[in-house]
């Protein structure tokens, strides 16, 4: 495995074990969808906000709290538009 399937990897893993169900039923889907075709500018943002506290982070991508700039990114804007699909009850 090369560098970069590492990473996303190691990714994947963050974003499905956040210990937040919201946050996992977000970021997971998220990272399955979008993260092999980020940058690796993207990628350092998305790692970067992976190390927040899970319930600002999905404070901020539902609009409940503002997004701090250092956070107020494309990768940010990518994760406020996305809306995984769920199945139905």
């Amino acid at each position: 495995m090369d560098a970069p399937e590492i990473r996303l990897k190691k990714l994947k893993f963050r974003a499905w074990r956040r210990g937040f169900v919201e946050a996992d039923l977000t970021l997971g889907p998220f990272v399955e969808a979008h993260a092999a075709a980020l940058t690796p500018l993207q990628l350092d943002r998305l790692e970067a906000l992976f190390e927040e506290s899970d319930h600002d982070i999905y404070g901020w991508i539902i609009g409940r709290e503002p997004v701090p700039p250092a956070f107020d990114t494309d990768v940010m804007k990518l994760l406020q538009a996305f809306r995984p699909v769920t199945r139905p009850a």
